[in-house]
């Protein structure tokens, strides 16, 4: 585990710079514009390009050396934080210089996340990868806890500028943890199903690969469907809180805080357990506590019951993110994960995006007039949610939890993905 460490450190740390210099921007963003729209903007061509990059970053990751490309991601980073900063500097910083550069870094992170994830077998025993995996989460949350709050109080003493040069210094940190390493490269199997493909066959690779697999599909879908629910969920979780709390950023910012240390907490847990022998244990009872607590979260009308509700809810996700992570390093060649991590992570970017979509119409055009005073269903749902402006909301996320606990139950019923593990061989063993 020590290179792992080593690595993971300097990720940490980078993540960290790179989340006090989003929330900076955020807050000169609307300092600018005073539009939300601008704001969702720049998670919008973030985004997008992550997508498509996906396709083709799998191959990328699997031929080229997996150091570098973590290397170049850190970097791109790193220039584009210096951009920011001589733009501001200069006074010619503008709103659409974010959305350029939130693509330029949404494209090389992906690629750089996908060289990070499939090098995780190359650098640790197969007992290790769910406390690896439960490790990554802590980058995730940790940040999540603090690193907004002190970009909050340092804006106001050092402004972008000051928080901008420790984002910089963050990537030099993380960029010198990897530089100082060994990451180990897989060797590439030139096979006659590899060696002689095309471009586009070899981004179809992965999805072939998963598809000639009953076990993959299996965990493919239950996955999607889990996350699809998520994102559904998720995208109505900031103006629910607003509209019930009559726009209190406070209530919002600590449900944050909740967040980060149930996550903490949870990767912290799985460190110390290592997880359950059986992952895909870890993987659905995960769905249910996180169904659990968000449909509790969902009930609640007051920040008494949304804290702990937050607290639990997060506390889920390291076991369910390390255990399905695991369970793919285990079962699928490390010359080949990158492509088959990048058909993953395409298929739930695009459902996410759908769900991002139609989170905002349905409940806008049909949840929320529903659960007006007067409303269509009002009477039938007033006592769980009750009425007026985010109880349609609270009731579609409350849908949307439920169907969390129903996939994470019916996956036992499907004995291909319930008994993964057993029926498909770990890749170690495959050719034994």
């Amino acid at each position: 585990m020590r290179t792992f460490l080593i690595i993971w450190f300097g990720q940490l740390v980078s993540t960290f710079g790179s989340r006090m210099t989003g929330f900076a921007l955020t807050i000169w963003a609307w300092e600018l514009t005073g539009k939300a729209t601008a704001l969702a903007l720049v998670s919008f061509f973030t985004i997008l390009p992550r997508v498509f990059i996906t396709l083709f970053a799998g191959t990328l990751v699997d031929r080229c050396n997996r150091k570098h490309l973590i290397m170049v991601g850190d970097a791109v980073a790193a220039v584009s934080t210096l951009a920011i900063l001589l733009l501001y500097l200069t006074e010619n910083l503008q709103i659409w210089h974010l959305y350029v550069i939130g693509a330029l870094n949404g494209a090389f992170s992906e690629i750089q996340e996908l060289a990070y994830t499939a090098s995780i077998s190359l650098l640790v025993s197969k007992q290790q990868y769910t406390r690896a995996s439960s490790m990554n989460s802590t980058i995730h949350y940790g940040a999540i806890i603090t690193a907004p709050a002190l970009a909050g109080a340092l804006y106001y003493l050092i402004g972008l500028v000051g928080i901008a040069l420790i984002d910089i210094v963050t990537f030099a940190i993380a960029i010198s943890t990897v530089l100082l390493v060994h990451i180990p490269q897989p060797a590439i199997n030139h096979t006659e199903h590899q060696k002689h493909l095309g471009i586009w066959q070899q981004v179809a690779f992965g999805f072939r690969y998963i598809l000639a697999r009953p076990g993959l599909v299996a965990f493919m879908v239950f996955t999607a469907l889990f996350w699809f629910a998520h994102d559904l969920g998720n995208a109505l979780y900031s103006p629910m809180i607003l509209a019930r709390t009559s726009n209190n950023a406070a209530v919002l910012g600590s449900l944050s805080s909740a967040a980060g240390i149930g996550g903490v907490t949870g990767a912290l847990l799985l460190n110390t357990w290592g997880g359950p022998k059986r992952r895909i244990h870890g993987m659905l009872l995960g769905f249910v506590g996180a169904g659990i607590s968000k449909t509790i979260f969902g009930l609640g009308q007051s920040p008494l019951i949304w804290l702990p509700a937050q607290f639990c809810s997060s506390l889920n996700f390291p076991l369910l993110g390390s255990s399905s992570t695991a369970i793919l390093l285990a079962k699928v060649a490390p010359e080949i994960q990158g492509r088959v991590f990048a058909a993953q992570s395409t298929i739930l970017q695009i459902l996410s995006a759908i769900a991002t979509l139609i989170a905002g119409p349905l409940a806008d055009y049909l949840f929320e007039p529903a659960m007006m005073p007067k409303g269509s269903v009002a009477p039938v749902f007033s006592a769980l949610v009750g009425t007026g402006s985010g109880a349609g909301m609270a009731l579609l996320y409350i849908t949307t939890s439920l169907s969390l606990i129903l996939v994470g139950l019916s996956g036992y019923s499907f004995r291909v993905l319930r008994e993964v593990e057993i029926i498909m061989p770990d890749h170690d063993n495959a050719s034994k």
